[in-house]
């Protein structure tokens, strides 16, 4: 199931390693994740539920939800889809809660020095997307010194596994495939006044905005003048029934393994979904030597770019909109699926059934806006649907109702990644003007005109409408919210 031939893309591996799973030795390459490398080896049960012991596979692949949870090494509840793979370990298929170990754990650390304070900085950034690394440039072509914490192993968010050329102008990267921006971004930083914590979560944020952040299994603390969320999206899930089967992945999931770690997803694949991202996801499925039975929107047109749609029709898939799952077949993992025309009303039309012979589904339904830190920290929210759900309430200059506080990308409403660019490239500003004298201001203020005439230029035409709905909206209640105070 290792991808060994691709037309864009080199695998760089670690070593081969072996490790064990249930008593059975398995090799996999040393740092990719566990949940990979036993996917690769033909392994996709992973755990099973607490209540109804069905099995589960993994789903999101950035940790976002509990269907990789595995016993390693005596600890139960890892999740496997973020843990990178060493060798020797002992890796178990855990069946409901799983058992903690009897075994003596330490005395917590009583040195002053824990947990470690890292002092005070002018900017965090949360998040090493395209929203946080570009926030970050701009804050620092200004000399204003920030730190951007992610808990990936390496910066670039959703970046590092888009293979597509983005759209736009020269100043959107047009015409660069998304793996090259994030690099691009990447390199840009390294000569800026910014550090970057990989590796590292942030577990709240609190009064004086302080961070609490969990690296290499120690906790630690940073104080912030101003602070940037900039923490991305979740994937959205479908109800249908066996929805919860092995096989049924979220699109972004399927990109991580076929992307990042080589792993094809399985041999013939189901995608739900014609916006943007299923489509994409549905041509580099084909690129990776993977088919693709069809393509189902429940929309009676797909909303994706037309050149996309394009390209996989070309290669005989078909897109079928009005249209939509019903149920998925199997017993341990996906082994079919069956689909049916909808009527206006989204309800099945009968005799119109259709079994498809596949073993992978691919969810691309919409994403929901990562808004937990915000949330937590007092921000005001409002659930805007055009933005993709609930979202932190946020002015023009993207702050939050709590000042210092910015928010950018698709926390602030889901959106393409060009735009989470100049999203962040807006909070960066915003965010530094705090710290700029009076003479330069004004190159602020030109700064902050391109960035807001780039947004305006993205979400122009029909593909942004949802957008421009959306900001209206949150616009609107933040000077609502200005009024109130």
């Amino acid at each position: 199931m290792r991808i060994t031939e691709h037309p864009i893309l080199k695998f760089e591996k670690g070593p081969l390693v072996e490790f064990e799973h249930d008593g059975r030795k398995l090799k996999g390459h040393e740092g990719e994740s566990i949940a990979a490398a036993l996917h690769a080896a033909g392994v996709r049960v992973l755990r099973h539920s607490i209540k109804l012991d069905r099995p589960r596979g993994f789903f999101c692949a950035i940790g976002r939800c509990s269907s990789c949870l595995m016993t390693v090494d005596g600890v139960p509840n890892v999740m496997t889809c973020v843990t990178a793979l060493s060798a020797g370990m002992r890796i178990e298929t855990q069946t409901g809660k799983g058992i903690i170990p009897d075994v003596h754990f330490p005395t917590p650390p009583t040195d002053p020095d824990y947990p470690r304070d890292l002092g005070n900085v002018p900017l965090a950034i949360v998040g090493a997307g395209p929203a946080g690394l570009s926030a970050a440039i701009a804050a620092g072509q200004l000399g204003v010194r920030s730190v951007v914490i992610d808990e990936n192993p390496v910066p670039g968010g959703q970046l590092i596994k888009q293979t597509h050329m983005f759209f736009g102008s020269k100043e959107h990267h047009a015409r660069v495939r998304g793996i090259d921006i994030g690099a691009i971004l990447v390199k840009e930083i390294e000569d800026l006044p910014v550090d970057c914590l990989t590796g590292t979560t942030v577990l709240g944020l609190y009064p004086g905005r302080m961070l609490a952040l969990l690296r290499n299994g120690r906790l630690h603390r940073l104080t912030a003048d101003s602070v940037i969320l900039a923490t991305g999206a979740s994937e959205n899930m479908l109800a249908f029934p066996n929805s919860d089967l092995p096989g049924v992945y979220g699109a972004g999931a399927v990109q991580t393994l076929m992307n990042v770690d080589g792993v094809a997803p399985g041999k013939r694949v189901l995608m739900i979904g014609a916006g943007n991202i299923g489509l994409i996801v549905s041509y580099q499925l084909l690129q990776a030597g993977v088919e693709v039975a069809a393509v189902v929107e429940g929309l009676p047109e797909f909303g994706g770019y037309h050149v996309h749609a394009a390209k996989i029709r070309r290669a005989g898939v078909p897109i079928m909109t009005s249209h939509t799952v019903l149920r998925a077949l199997g017993t341990d993992r996906v082994e079919g699926a069956v689909i049916s025309k909808i009527d206006g009303d989204w309800r099945p039309i009968e005799g119109t059934e259709v079994e498809l012979d596949v073993d992978t589904i691919c969810l691309a339904v919409g994403l929901t806006p990562n808004c937990e830190l915000a949330s937590q920290f007092g921000c005001d929210e409002a659930y805007v649907a055009e933005l993709g759900g609930r979202v932190a309430i946020h002015d023009a200059s993207l702050e939050t109702t709590v000042p210092g506080v910015h928010i950018a990308g698709d926390a602030s409403g889901i959106e393409e990644a060009s735009t989470a660019m100049l999203e962040g490239r807006l909070a960066g500003l915003s965010a530094a003007a705090k710290f700029l004298h009076d003479r330069e201001m004004g190159e602020l203020t030109r700064l902050r005109s391109e960035a807001e005439e780039g947004l305006r230029a993205l979400r122009a035409g029909p593909f942004g409408k949802h957008a421009r709905a959306g900001k209206r909206k949150m616009l609107a209640l933040a000077s609502a919210r200005g009024g109130d105070s």
